[in-house]
């Protein structure tokens, strides 16, 4: 009896966890910039983490804008919560000013060189978002339904396409 009723306590218990699936990192205008590298690394079967870095070729960079979005898949990805398009160097003058980029932006502002305002005059880094920290973000401060996502940002600079970024994982 003492096991049936630990059993269904554990049971609650069960937290949603995040897998990466995938990561795609498409350049659209190779004179501007390039993917030095962009990958998925899996450790074991529950560590694994993103890392990028993209060379800039036209610095410094002063206008940039940064479209982001969240898909959900159901018979194709669809359009899920967001889809916010922000002037990036006004909002890291003022993190607060949009509550939703501070959102997207929290997933890299610790771990990446894109943490201060324009210009930009350095290749920009993404050093290990691990499924640990992105796993807390999506469950904890702002849960997600279970599901297959997609994370798409678009970079854009002076006014110009510049480079397509998707985070692929899953939320079971």
């Amino acid at each position: 009896m003492v096991a049936v009723v630990v059993n269904l306590f554990l049971i609650r218990k069960v937290h949603s966890l995040v897998e990466f699936t995938n990561i795609k990192c498409e350049v659209v205008d190779p004179d501007f910039c390039n993917f030095e590298y962009c990958f998925l690394k899996s450790v074991n079967r529950t560590y694994k983490y993103y890392v990028l870095k993209v060379n800039l070729y036209k610095t410094p960079v002063t206008k940039v804008k940064l479209n982001s979005a969240i898909y959900k898949f159901a018979n194709g990805y669809k359009p899920f919560m967001y889809n916010v398009t922000v002037d990036a160097c006004k909002f890291l003058k003022n993190p607060k000013s949009n509550p939703i980029t501070g959102y997207i932006h929290g997933f890299f502002k610790d771990i990446s060189n894109m943490n201060h305002s324009c210009p930009y005059d350095h290749d920009l880094v993404v050093d290990k978002l691990s499924t640990q920290f992105f796993n807390d973000r999506v469950t904890k401060i702002l849960p997600f339904p279970d599901g297959k996502y997609l994370v798409q940002m678009n970079w854009i600079a002076y006014d110009i396409l510049r480079a397509v970024f998707k985070i692929y994982f899953v939320l079971s």
